[in-house]
């Protein structure tokens, strides 16, 4: 492509591990900035902040990929006013939080959301992650509840951050197209429901009622626990429906990323019909 390699000179170069940029990503692949930034990892997690209006700050390229990159993923960047960079190998790997890096990574603004904008849509399909604490899991949750038509996401404190890099990377660019709120408290979150009319349904491996059987059609805010432990005791006693998968034996509990979305699909079925779900356009 020799429009890219003729952008590469005017790139600048990082050639040291040692650089206080190289430091700022190393931050934020610990946990999101308090400044509201975030790192992103890998080409499609760029392609899709980019189209999702994310503002990237700085963007870094491995040397070895740019002549590789999808057409014309340089220049969107550099159009946003976002810092770019260009890195040896060596550098890449101080850069990325993965062993394998994809040869791009970013630092960009998380999308701010309120309560107000997670429950604004009417009536409320929404995700109550209380204490999920595996990163992977949170991200596919909330790929799930796009995937559903969820109309938001909320995460109470003891959740793993929905914004950390590799939440970012499971949920593969659905964060940044749900509104999500984040690091509430319980009885925020359960208050805040329950003044807006909203039912809480708590996820429950026994003696709920069976998913097919459970009304999910109203406002609705799916409660899913941690991974092991499950809900909060004050979540699971005090909901207003407590729904169970039904499974045969000798399995007796699912990983809460797929019981987040097979709850999420009947909730979607149900309200849609299965026939327009499949022509909805998400």
């Amino acid at each position: 492509m020799p429009a890219v390699r003729r952008k590469m000179p005017s790139m600048r170069r990082v050639s040291s591990r040692q650089n206080p940029i190289v430091a700022r990503f190393r931050e934020l692949a610990r946990a999101p900035g308090s400044d509201g930034t975030i790192l992103l990892d890998g080409e499609h997690l760029v392609q899709e902040a980019l189209d999702a209006g994310i503002v990237l700050e700085t963007v870094a390229f491995a040397e070895r990929v740019i002549d590789l990159l999808s057409d014309g993923l340089v220049d969107r960047v550099e159009k946003t006013g976002a810092r770019t960079i260009r890195v040896p190998d060596q550098v890449l790997a101080a850069l990325s939080p993965v062993r394998q890096p994809s040869g791009i990574v970013a630092i960009a603004r998380a999308p701010g959301a309120t309560l107000d904008d997670v429950m604004a849509v009417a009536p409320q399909l929404l995700v109550l992650a209380a204490g999920i604490q595996d990163a992977g899991n949170v991200g596919a949750v909330i790929r799930a509840a796009e995937a559903c038509g969820a109309t938001g996401v909320l995460t109470t404190q003891g959740t793993a951050d929905p914004f950390g890099w590799k939440a970012l990377r499971g949920a593969m660019g659905s964060t940044f197209r749900i509104p999500i709120a984040r690091k509430l408290t319980l009885q925020t979150a359960t208050d805040q429901l329950r003044q807006r009319g909203i039912s809480i349904v708590a996820t429950v491996p026994r003696d709920g009622t069976p998913l097919p059987e459970c009304d999910l059609t109203g406002p609705v805010a799916i409660a899913l626990g941690a991974e092991g432990a499950g809900l909060p005791d004050e979540i699971a006693a005090q909901a207003d429906r407590r729904v169970t998968i039904p499974m045969r034996a000798p399995v007796e509990s699912l990983n809460v990323a797929i019981t987040g979305a097979l709850v999420l699909y009947e909730a979607s079925r149900q309200r849609l019909g299965t026939k327009a779900m499949l022509n909805a356009e998400v």
